[in-house]
């Protein structure tokens, strides 16, 4: 499965979340950290729900970007 990621750079570290699965996030120093613990993170995540008897949801979350002009500039 793949499920989409958030990553957000913060002043001195990285943090990621899955949408499709709440509640799951990581944070690490650089993006490439951030990333690797955001793979355990998600692997816990569903291992988690699947020893509670909890549906693992699919992944339904997309993301895109969207161009836009700078407004009064």
């Amino acid at each position: 499965m793949k499920y989409l990621v958030i990553y957000e750079r913060a002043p001195n570290n990285y943090s990621a979340y899955a949408p499709d699965l709440p509640g799951c996030i990581a944070t690490g120093g650089t993006l490439v950290e951030t990333e690797a613990l955001m793979r355990e993170a998600i692997a816990f995540h569903i291992e988690g729900l699947r020893e509670a008897g909890d549906p693992v949801p699919e992944p339904a979350t997309r993301a895109g970007t969207i161009e836009v002009e700078p407004v009064g500039v």
